[in-house]
């Protein structure tokens, strides 16, 4: 599938270039790797993204998704962000597992140089899109298989990829205060993903709830 790119889109390049890595590297040593599953007859990847199991070929990175009826949305077939996530995940990311401990960004490496991005991006992002529309974000999470959490006024945690979970925390705003959110990633989050790639998770988990919650 050809890409349609705004002008001068700042995601074209590195599109590009980690699609050409994937396309040079060895789908077996990505599988091992990785821990995302590879059948060499069918070349396929098999993997799990926000509640939809996804088919990744190899090499043309064509993505179809297994049929289900309850989420109606595929960021990675369609949003070019989310293909360079998994695209740099195959490519460079190392499968690491949870003791499960959850992480806030502010712990993880790096992330007290990037928090003031983070907070704009995604925390400040979340609680106002759903600090006061808790009933919305409900729906979204059910939809994607969360579980309830007891925190805050609402609270889920839901596996965003194989073996890597997040925590979606929120507080409602009154009189006195606004809406507030907080984010946690499962310790082996650090493991498989810079800060950047993390802030990106983030975002793209947001605008998937987004557009599950209509």
């Amino acid at each position: 599938m050809e890409l349609q790119y705004d002008k001068d889109s700042k995601e074209r390049i590195p599109y590009e270039h980690y699609l050409q890595l994937f396309q040079g590297a060895d789908p077996l040593e990505m599988s091992e790797r990785s821990g995302i599953p590879y059948d060499s007859e069918k070349q396929t990847f098999t993997l799990r993204l926000m509640g939809v199991v996804y088919m990744v070929k190899y090499p043309e990175y064509t993505i179809s998704h297994e049929a289900e009826g309850t989420i109606g949305y595929y960021p990675l077939e369609s949003a070019v962000n989310v293909k360079i996530l998994i695209l740099r995940y195959l490519v460079e990311g190392c499968q690491s597992f949870s003791t499960g401990k959850f992480l806030t960004y502010r712990e993880t490496p790096w992330g007290s140089v990037y928090l003031k991005q983070f907070q704009g991006r995604c925390l400040m992002r979340l609680a106002f899109g759903f600090g006061n529309k808790q009933e919305q974000f409900q729906r979204a999470m059910e939809k994607i298989g969360a579980k309830r959490l007891s925190h805050g006024d609402i609270a889920y945690e839901f596996e965003f990829l194989d073996g890597y979970y997040l925590q979606m925390i929120l507080w409602a705003g009154d009189d006195e205060f606004p809406p507030s959110s907080q984010i946690l990633f499962s310790d082996n989050f650090p493991n498989a993903f810079q800060a950047e790639d993390m802030a990106v998770v983030g975002d793209i988990t947001i605008t998937m709830i987004k557009a599950l919650a209509q």
